[in-house]
């Protein structure tokens, strides 16, 4: 494939895309964010995303795997701010107890996490592709650890320090610029090391959980939520492969693993593993409302901006917004395209998860042995 056709999304890239944004106060508006963005880059970004699933050359499995750097990063670039807008600094789901708010939620799964990974005072903890350092921060404030978080997006890194200096963090916290699969750390850097729904982006689950293990000093802990298909997916299903299609497209995933891929690469990496369940499909008191269901709210929410932005008049209100945005030339060009991929893996995600056949929060935790 032609260089000239893909738009690299290098720090240079992504600092001309963002340079009115990033130096803004982190509770910039969705509709200034998007007036501040370089229109002709914004416009060749998503071009360059939808070749991935549109171009024949490399709509393919292989290509997205062997390109996953330029894909993810390519993906962040432009939902970044759309993110924040509708789930806000922690981008994963959650289960619900009854009278529990959404960001309730989102808080008690980190701190299940957490506490899964033996995080305490004083370690050294490394976050996983760490977004723009929601989870991150939830953990200082929990737990007193100090953490570093890897991400490959420069976006999503300037967006977290923001944050960072909002919340007085600076000295709690760390944010590298690196590649999960390449982890630019020494062996047995780290007490503990956790992602959630971010390990779902490498081409191979066995690298990246392998460099997680060579990071993780000997009788630590690796704690993870990973995005999976279920024991349910039929691969000669079309309707099952569709989903997972349209799962991958809207996520920036190259490709889907099911929880036993998942399961037999942490096992290969090294871990002993000491849990390992699906949380989606327990049925435990407190977690009555399933993870779907924060997009899958009905009609209308009045319980704040994101509980609106994912409610169908929130969503229609939300696209007729962004298209005249685009119409009268506030937001680039393609931005439209950017909301009708979320709202394509929106549908296709409640629709998997009602079909049991793909879930969100496949726990699986394990120590690095001391020998």
């Amino acid at each position: 494939m032609s260089p000239s056709q893909i738009l690299e999304p290098t720090p240079e890239l992504s600092k001309a895309l963002h340079a009115n944004v990033v130096s803004d106060q982190a509770s910039s508006s969705i509709i200034n964010r998007l007036k501040s963005k370089n229109k002709e880059l914004q416009t060749q970004s998503v071009n360059t995303y939808q070749k991935f699933w549109k171009d024949s050359e490399i709509n393919n499995e292989e290509s997205r795997a062997d390109m996953y750097k330029t894909l993810t990063n390519t993906y962040y670039n432009l939902v970044t701010d759309f993110y924040e807008y509708g789930w806000g600094e922690s981008f994963h789901f959650a289960r619900r107890s009854i009278g529990e708010t959404q960001r309730e939620s989102i808080r008690r799964h980190e701190h299940i996490l957490f506490s899964a990974a033996r995080i305490s005072p004083g370690m050294k903890v490394l976050d996983v592709g760490c977004g723009v350092g929601g989870p991150a921060r939830e953990c200082v404030r929990l737990t007193g650890a100090h953490i570093t978080g890897l991400n490959n997006n420069d976006y999503q890194i300037q967006r977290a320090n923001i944050y960072a200096a909002k919340h007085k963090q600076e000295n709690f916290s760390t944010f590298v610029k690196g590649d999960f699969m390449d982890m630019p750390f020494e062996d047995n850097s780290f007490d503990a090391v956790y992602a959630i729904e971010a390990t779902c982006h490498a081409p191979v689950l066995e690298g990246v959980y392998s460099q997680m293990y060579r990071v993780l000093k000997p009788g630590g802990y690796f704690a993870i939520y990973e995005w999976c298909l279920t024991d349910n997916f039929d691969e000669s299903n079309a309707e099952h492969k569709k989903l997972a299609l349209d799962i991958e497209h809207g996520d920036g995933i190259a490709k889907l693993f099911t929880a036993k891929v998942a399961l037999q690469a942490a096992k290969n990496a090294g871990f002993e593993l000491e849990i390992v369940t699906d949380l989606a499909h327990e049925t435990v008191a407190g977690n009555e409302i399933p993870w779907f269901a924060a997009l899958d709210i009905g009609v209308v929410s009045f319980n704040g901006i994101q509980g609106f932005a994912r409610s169908q008049v929130g969503r229609v209100f939300t696209t007729n917004v962004v298209k005249l945005l685009e119409k009268v030339g506030i937001a680039p060009a393609g931005t439209v395209q950017v909301q009708d991929v979320l709202l394509t893996a929106a549908d296709a995600l409640v629709a998997g998860a009602k079909k049991e056949i793909f879930t969100p929060m496949y726990l699986i935790v394990g120590r690095k042995p001391l020998n």
